[in-house]
C-alpha cells in the first residue's frame, strides 16, 4: 500500500482509532485495569479485556455472544453525542472494586465477573441503555423506554425506580446539550451505600421541535428531534434522589435547586479579576439556573453544579440524600462566560473542594481548599482524587499536555508541589487506582499505553492500531507577534528552491479542541497526505483555542469570525517568510464543523487571500446552533443580533468571488443540514456560483468507508482544480 492509498486505509481503520484501547478503569487497589479494545486496525468489533498481573485477558467477546436486537434509539443518540462509531462494546461500567463489569449489546444487559467466568445475560424489562452496577455489585441499574429501573446482577428483581410521566419526559439520561456542548453524558449516579441514586429528570416539551429525514430514503418517516437552538427554550433538568433500599425504598426526593442565581456577596468569588472584558452596554444577562453541567455522589453527599442561562455563574451545592435541600459550598464568576473545566467540581477526602480559578497571567489554575495550583500551568482537566492526592493534565506549553500530581496529605504546605509524571512530548492523560497509573500517551511516534506501579513501570497495555501509510512530516512554528501555534507540512520528495507549492490551510480554529500538538494524531497524517499531494499545508490553533488561558479563549467573545480569521492570515504570512517557497498567490482553505465554518468565512470576507475553499459541516447561520454552545461567545440572538450578523455567513453570502465547494451530512443532528441549503439558497439568490455535495445518511461524523474515503480525494480534486495555476486578485 502507498500513499495513495491512505483515503481508504484512513476510512477502513475508522480514523486509525480501532485496535486503540480506551475507557480504562482501574480498580481501588490498583490490582486490574479494564479497558475497551478491539483485536485488529481494521477490526470494528470492541471486546471487554482486563489487565491483571501483567497479563491481558478477555472478558466479554461480542461475536461469540449471540445475536442482540437493534441498538436502542436513545443509544444511538448516545453515541452519535459521544461520536462513537465503532460496533460491539461501546462503553462498560463497574462496581466500586471492579468485579462485576456491565455492558449492554444490541439493548440487551450483560454482566461478567472480571475473576473469571463467562458473560451472562440479565433479563429485563426491555432495550437497556447506560447499564451501570451498584458500588457493592448487587444491582445494575439502567434506563429503558424513558425509565429508571433496577435488576440483580443474579437476574432477579426487576422494577422501576422512576417512569416518565410523558413521551416527552426521561429519568437517568443527559439532554441534549449536556451531551453536546456541556460534556456529562450521564443521568445518575449511585450513592456509595448502594441504596440510593441521584437521578436527572429532563423535561423536552419546552423545546422545539425539527424534523431530520433523509431525501434519498423517501419511504422513511422523518425523524422528531428536539433542538433547542440559540435564543429558544432549553429543557427542563431536575434531579431527584431515588432509594432503592432501607426504610425509604422505593421514595423519591426532588433536590432543592434554586431558580436564579443569588447576588454575589461577601461569600462568592469571581473566578478570577478579569473586569475588563468588553461588555457592551446591552449586554444580555440571564440569572436563571438552566443548566446542570456536573453530578456525583461521593462519600461526602451528592455534589452537582448549576449555571446560570448567561453562563457567568456557576453555585457548586453540596445536597444532603435525606431532604433534598441543597447548601452552597463554591461559586464560579466571570464577565464573559465559565469554562467548564472536566473532573470539576471534586472533593478531597477531607472534603476540601478542588475548584477551577483563573490565576497569575489568565493561567487556568485550580484552588484545592485555600491554596492554588502556581501560576504558568494550565490546567486541562482533573483526572482522579485518591485520598489527599490529586492527579491532573496540565501544560506548561500548549502544544503539550502532560499528567501531573500534587500531594495535599499533611506537611503539604512544604513539600506540596505539582510533580509530572509523564515523559517526552506529547499529549499524555491518565487513569488512576491504588498506586496504579494507567498512562496513555499519544506521541510524535504514535500511541502508547503503559502501566506504571507507585511509579515504576510494570507493563504496557497492547495497542494494534495500523501504522498509517503516510507519515507526519510536522515542522512546528511559533509564528507572529501573538506566537501562534502552528504545523507546517512540506511534500516529503520537495527540494526547497524547486519551486513553488500552492499552499493549503487545514484548520479547525474553534473552542473545545486543539489540533497543533505534539502527538501524532488523524488529522496529522491528512496534512500530511495532502502535502504529499503538492501542497505546503499549515495548520494554526489560534484565538478562541483551548490550552492558553482565559484571556485567549474569551477573546473571541462577541466575534468568533474576525479575530479567529485574523490569525490565520497572520500565520499564512509568517510561515511565508520563513518559508519562501510558499505560493501566497494560490492558497485554498479547508475545514470540518468549526474548521468548515472558517473555511466558507475566509473565501467569503479575504477573497485577497484565500483562492478556494472546502466547507464540511458548516453552521452557515449561527442562531441554528445549540443554546449553550453558541450563547456562550455570542449572547441571546435577540439580544446581541449584531454578534450572530456580524458572525453569520448568510449575511456575506453575496461577497463570495472565489470557488466553494460545500459538504453536509443529510442526517447531521448536531449541525443541521439547514446550515448548508440555506447558504447554498443565499448563494444562489446573490448569483454565486458553487458547489454542494450531500452526504446521504451521513451524521456529523461520516463514518460510511466510502463516503469517508473518496471525500478526501474529492476534496483534493476540487483544490486541484483551482488552485493548479496561479491565481489573479
Amino acid at each position: 500500500m502507498d500513499a495513495l492509498d491512505l483515503p481508504r486505509q484512513f476510512a477502513r481503520t475508522h480514523r486509525f482509532s480501532l485496535g486503540v484501547p480506551r475507557g480504562f478503569t482501574v480498580s481501588p487497589d490498583g490490582a486490574r485495569v479494564l479497558f475497551l479494545r478491539s483485536t485488529a486496525g481494521d477490526d470494528p468489533v470492541a471486546r471487554l479485556w482486563v489487565y491483571e498481573d501483567g497479563v491481558e485477558r478477555l472478558l466479554a467477546d461480542p461475536l461469540s455472544l449471540g445475536a442482540t436486537g437493534p441498538v436502542p434509539e436513545a443509544e444511538r443518540i448516545r453515541r452519535e453525542r459521544a461520536r462513537e462509531a465503532s460496533q460491539g462494546v461501546a462503553s462498560f461500567a463497574t462496581d466500586r472494586h471492579a468485579r462485576v463489569a456491565a455492558f449492554a449489546l444490541g439493548g440487551a444487559l450483560w454482566v461478567v465477573d472480571t475473576d473469571g467466568g463467562a458473560p451472562r445475560r440479565i433479563r429485563t424489562a426491555g432495550p437497556v441503555v447506560d447499564p451501570r452496577p451498584a458500588p457493592d455489585g448487587s444491582l445494575v441499574a439502567y434506563v429503558c423506554g424513558g425509565a429508571l429501573r433496577v435488576v440483580g446482577v443474579d437476574g432477579t428483581g426487576d422494577r422501576a425506580l422512576a417512569e416518565p410521566e410523558s413521551a416527552e419526559v426521561t429519568y437517568g439520561l443527559a439532554d441534549h446539550v449536556a451531551a453536546e456542548s456541556m460534556g456529562r453524558s450521564r443521568g445518575f449516579w449511585w450513592s456509595p451505600g448502594s441504596d440510593a441514586l441521584l437521578v436527572a429528570r429532563v423535561d423536552v416539551t419546552p423545546v422545539q421541535v425539527w424534523w431530520l429525514s433523509d431525501p434519498a430514503r423517501p419511504q422513511s418517516p422523518p425523524r422528531a428531534v428536539r433542538y433547542p437552538a440559540a435564543g429558544t427554550a432549553n429543557a427542563e433538568t431536575s434531579l431527584h434522589i431515588v432509594r432503592t433500599a432501607g426504610t425509604g425504598a422505593g421514595t423519591r426526593v426532588r433536590v432543592n435547586v434554586p431558580e436564579r442565581a443569588a447576588d454575589h456577596g461577601t461569600d462568592a468569588r469571581p473566578d478570577d479579576a478579569r473586569t475588563d472584558v468588553p461588555r457592551s452596554d446591552d449586554a444580555w444577562t440571564d440569572d436563571s439556573f438552566d443548566y446542570v453541567p456536573t453530578a456525583h455522589w461521593d462519600g461526602h453527599g451528592p455534589l452537582i453544579t448549576v449555571q446560570t442561562r448567561d453562563q457567568r455563574t456557576i453555585h457548586v451545592l453540596a445536597v444532603d440524600p435525606e431532604t433534598g435541600e441543597t447548601r452552597r459550598c463554591g461559586d464560579r464568576h466571570d464577565p464573559a462566560w465559565l469554562e467548564l473545566l472536566p473532573g470539576t467540581p471534586v472533593r478531597l477526602g477531607s472534603g476540601d473542594l478542588v475548584l477551577p480559578r483563573n490565576v497569575a497571567g489568565g493561567t487556568r489554575g485550580l484552588q484545592v481548599g485555600g491554596t492554588e495550583t502556581p501560576g504558568g500551568l494550565q490546567i486541562r482537566e482533573v483526572l482522579a482524587v485518591t485520598d489527599e492526592r490529586l492527579w491532573f493534565t496540565a501544560s506548561t506549553e500548549p502544544t503539550e499536555v502532560h499528567v501531573w500530581t500534587l500531594d495535599l496529605g499533611r506537611g503539604a504546605q512544604e513539600t506540596g508541589v505539582p510533580r509530572r509524571i509523564s515523559e517526552g512530548p506529547g499529549v499524555h492523560t491518565a487513569a488512576v487506582g491504588g498506586g496504579t497509573v494507567v498512562l496513555d500517551s499519544r506521541t510524535p511516534e504514535g500511541q502508547t499505553v503503559t502501566v506504571l506501579r507507585e511509579g515504576e513501570l510494570v507493563g504496557r497495555i497492547a495497542v494494534h492500531a495500523e501504522e498509517p501509510v503516510v507519515t507526519p512530516r510536522p515542522r512546528h512554528l511559533t509564528l507572529g507577534e501573538r506566537e501562534l501555534r502552528s504545523t507546517l507540512y512540506l511534500p516529503s520528495w520537495y527540494e526547497p528552491g524547486s519551486g513553488k507549492l500552492p499552499v493549503l490551510l487545514s484548520p479547525y480554529g474553534g473552542p473545545g479542541m486543539q489540533i497543533v500538538v505534539h502527538a501524532r494524531a488523524w488529522w496529522t497524517v491528512v496534512a500530511q497526505w495532502f502535502a504529499e499531494q503538492g501542497y505546503a499545508v499549515l495548520v494554526t490553533d489560534g484565538r478562541g483555542t483551548p490550552g492558553r488561558g482565559a484571556d485567549w479563549e474569551t477573546s473571541v467573545h462577541g466575534d468568533q469570525l474576525t479575530p479567529v480569521l485574523d490569525d490565520q492570515v497572520a500565520a499564512l504570512h509568517a510561515a511565508a517568510e520563513l518559508y519562501p517557497d510558499l505560493d501566497l498567490t494560490r492558497v485554498g482553505i479547508r475545514g470540518w464543523s468549526f474548521g468548515g465554518y472558517l473555511a466558507a468565512g475566509a473565501v467569503l470576507h479575504r477573497p485577497d487571500v484565500f483562492h478556494a475553499a472546502v466547507a464540511g459541516a458548516a453552521p452557515s447561520d449561527l442562531r441554528l446552533y445549540d443554546t449553550h454552545w453558541k450563547e456562550r461567545y455570542l449572547g441571546h440572538p435577540d439580544v446581541r443580533a449584531d454578534a450572530y450578523e456580524r458572525c453569520s455567513l448568510l449575511a456575506h453570502a453575496h461577497r463570495l468571488r472565489r470557488p466553494l465547494m460545500l459538504v453536509h451530512g443529510l442526517s447531521d443532528d448536531n449541525v443541521f443540514p439547514v446550515h448548508m441549503l440555506r447558504l447554498s439558497s443565499a448563494l444562489l439568490a446573490a448569483g454565486r456560483p458553487h458547489t454542494v455535495l450531500p452526504l446521504s445518511g451521513a451524521s456529523h461524523r461520516v463514518s460510511g468507508e466510502d463516503q469517508v474515503a473518496n471525500l478526501l480525494r474529492l476534496e483534493r480534486d476540487f483544490l486541484d482544480a483551482h488552485l493548479s495555476q496561479r491565481v489573479s486578485g
